[in-house]
Order: structure tokens, then sequence, then C-alpha cells
């Protein structure tokens, strides 16, 4: 990607309001996993993964992610509590049973919040998620939720 195609993809500042002005992003992060997808033949023998944030949870990017055959990973940061074909909820489903594992890391301190040690349990699901016309996705979902939280504390997942 040239340095001309990430100032196209940099986002605009917040106004006073916390919104941000300039084009609706949602063409631009469709845009750039169309251009990771065009990088991945070059790159035989690394794996790509596409990281975006809440902003980009949106079933148009993960059908164009299908579309193109998936050469690269996606990762993308739940914000909807998506429905599932039977009707279950896509978060409590795959925390359902026991979790594969557990992961702990320092959250770093911001916003006048101090560092503090966070322990999660990790559990994962592959699903179908519904999409237009009849349509569908299939990806993994994950879920990372903190257990033993200090009192007070709202859990980090």
């Amino acid at each position: 990607m040239g340095h001309d195609s990430r100032a196209a993809l940099a986002r605009e500042a917040k106004d006073k309001q916390g919104k941000r002005g300039g084009l609706k992003e949602s063409p631009r992060w469709i845009e750039g996993c169309e251009r990771i997808a065009e990088t991945a033949p070059s790159l035989p023998d690394t794996r790509l993964v596409y990281v975006a944030d809440r902003e980009a949870d949106m079933i148009a990017l993960m059908m164009r992610a299908q579309e193109l055959g998936t050469p690269a990973h996606w990762l993308i940061r739940s914000t909807h509590d998506r429905s599932l074909p039977e009707g279950a909820k896509l978060w409590s489903t795959t925390s359902e049973g026991e979790p594969i594992g557990e992961i702990g890391f320092t959250m770093g301190s911001r916003h006048a919040v101090k560092a503090r040690e966070v322990r999660q349990h990790v559990w994962l699901r592959r699903v179908e998620l519904p999409a237009q016309k009849g349509q569908s996705v299939v990806a993994t979902c994950l879920v990372a939720r903190e257990f033993d939280a200090p009192a007070g504390v709202k859990p980090i997942e």
C-alpha cells in the first residue's frame, strides 16, 4: 500500500459532539480489506490479518472478505451481539460451556485509571452469521471475558 492510499484511509478528527466529519467510513473499511487481499498473492509465505475496530463490525465487510476468498484473515472487534439463524445471540452462544483457556495481561493506565492486571476466560466458536438475501458469512467468534475483576470495576470483555 503506497503512502497515498494510507492518507486516503485516515480518519477525520471528532468534533465537540464526538462525531466525525467527512466521508462515511464503511466504504473505507471495505476498501482496506480489498487492498490487503490484493497484496496477499505477492506475499505467499506471510499470514496477513486485517484488524479493525468496532466501526468495521459490518456484514457488508464480512461478505466482501468472503467474496474475495479470504486471502487474508480478518479480525474485527465486535459491537453487535448478532442473532444467529436459530434465534440465539452470538456472544452467549459462543461463551456457552467451559472456556478453552484463559489469558492474562497488564492493562495500561488510561484516563486517570491506574494500570491493573486482567485475567480473562476465552471461548471460541465457528458460527454462520445471517447476511442479506438468505446468504451467510462463516466466521470464528472469540469471547474473552474478565473474571475476578476488582470490586466496583466493570469487567473487560
